[in-house]
């Protein structure tokens, strides 16, 4: 793993696969870290002929926090008002085009997994010649009649706080994947506890998620400038996603002038291992349509 100084940042990243192949940037959702996405997911993706970078976004993981920001008040939080938060989906937007240039990539093929999605949608709208193409996974517009969360799993996700402590914390961690898991596709609970405990000892900054919620909240939709996204773009979403709604992927793709929108069964909230081939062919399949993407299969 190393660091590059991106918009005024630190961000943590790693790599796999050849740099000489066409990059791909992933990146991850709300409170997330960059070890979310899977190494055997990252894997494929590199055995497909790209060159794949993760990275921690500001304030996850071992990135820049922003802890010298003041408290959010999430009662005067409103789209479109920059005013009430640290920064918005905008900013961390910037922060991955900023670490393209660290590491001298003009573009890049961009891949975001659910609040990750939303900034790599406003990634190919504020910087256009960054984008090769777009995959945007669980994800949605920023249209708040789209999208909705299950309110079971939005309180408990999004507006309950673990205690302090790791065990507590564990615990709380596994019952939110157990809660936006895919019900076909089931992780076992040592597993989960295994992961859980990991992402934890890397790093836990609970300050940090509550502040990218809020630049969720106060970004603007995003629906009127997606239609000036002109590269290919796949618009990936579990049909029994809990957390954001698959009409928030239908959205998404309805946006995007000539996008193809993939739903899968029995997927929730996250990627099942199982569906990580099926992801990756089709990530594949799109970038291959785009000038700079990998070959196609044969």
């Amino acid at each position: 793993m190393a660091r590059a100084r991106a918009n005024g940042t630190e961000l943590e990243y790693d790599t796999f696969g050849d740099p000489a192949d066409p990059a791909l940037l992933l990146v991850m959702g709300l409170g997330m870290q960059m070890t979310a996405w899977q190494e055997s997911f990252c894997t494929a993706l590199a055995g497909r002929g790209f060159f794949v970078v993760r990275h921690d976004n500001r304030d996850a993981g071992l990135s820049t926090a922003f802890d010298d920001a003041p408290p959010v008040d999430f009662s005067a939080v409103r789209p479109g008002d920059r005013s009430t938060v640290p920064y918005l989906l905008e900013d961390m937007a910037a922060d991955s085009a900023g670490l393209l240039d660290a590491l001298g990539v003009p573009a890049a093929h961009v891949v975001g997994a659910s609040m990750g999605g939303m900034i790599c949608q406003q990634l190919a709208v504020d910087h256009p010649s960054r984008v090769l193409s777009l995959c945007s996974i669980m994800s949605t517009t920023g249209d708040p009649s789209v999208g909705r969360a299950d309110p079971k799993v939005a309180s408990h996700v999004l507006f309950s706080a673990p205690a302090p402590d790791r065990e507590a914390v564990i615990d709380w961690n596994v019952r939110t994947l157990e809660l936006i898991g895919s019900p076909r596709y089931p992780v076992d609970e040592e597993v989960l506890r295994r992961m859980t405990a990991d992402a934890f000892d890397r790093s836990y900054r609970p300050a940090g998620t509550a502040r990218q919620l809020a630049a969720i909240m106060a970004s603007p939709d995003r629906t009127g400038a997606l239609g000036s996204v002109t590269v290919p773009t796949l618009v990936v979403h579990g049909e029994e996603d809990p957390l954001i709604h698959v009409s928030g992927g239908e959205a998404t793709a309805a946006a995007v002038p000539g996008a193809e929108l993939l739903l899968l069964p029995g997927m929730g909230h996250d990627l099942p291992v199982q569906l990580e081939e099926t992801v990756a062919d089709a990530i594949a399949r799109n970038a291959s349509r785009a000038a700079g993407g990998p070959a196609p299969a044969a």
